[in-house]
């Protein structure tokens, strides 16, 4: 179901601002460790916090007050960092930003090789 762009996060020109798109692209990563099984609450209480080290993305077209949104992800790993390849695209298939996502694992408050997440993704490596 594609996702509808609010008024609060439209700017004065009624566009939204860059710095949403972060906002939509942590989103769908939120979503897609629920779909997986690993909220990041639980995963939190687990001992086990992925934080970003690094986002590169790609604006391409603007998304207006209303417009509607499909937001996509793959993951894959480079030792270590879990890499989200995120696209967010209008219904229509037109892209809108393309974004990579670094992402790291912290155990128990020390970095990590990722093995746990690694298990935890397994089905989606």
């Amino acid at each position: 179901m594609p996702l509808k762009v609010r008024d609060y996060e439209v700017d004065s020109e009624g566009i939204v601002n860059n710095a949403v798109y972060l906002h939509y692209l942590e989103h769908t990563r939120h979503e897609f460790c629920e779909h997986a099984g690993m909220s990041f609450r639980r995963m939190h209480a687990d001992g086990l916090d992925p934080v970003v080290t690094h986002v590169d993305i790609r604006y391409i077209r603007s998304l207006g007050l209303g417009d509607s949104m499909v937001s996509r992800l793959a993951l894959s790993r480079r030792g270590p960092v879990f890499v989200f390849t995120q696209d967010i695209y209008t219904p229509d298939g037109e892209p809108v930003v393309r974004a990579t996502v670094d992402i790291v694992s912290f155990e128990n408050g020390r970095i990590s090789r990722g093995n746990l997440l690694a298990e935890a993704f397994a089905e989606y490596l």
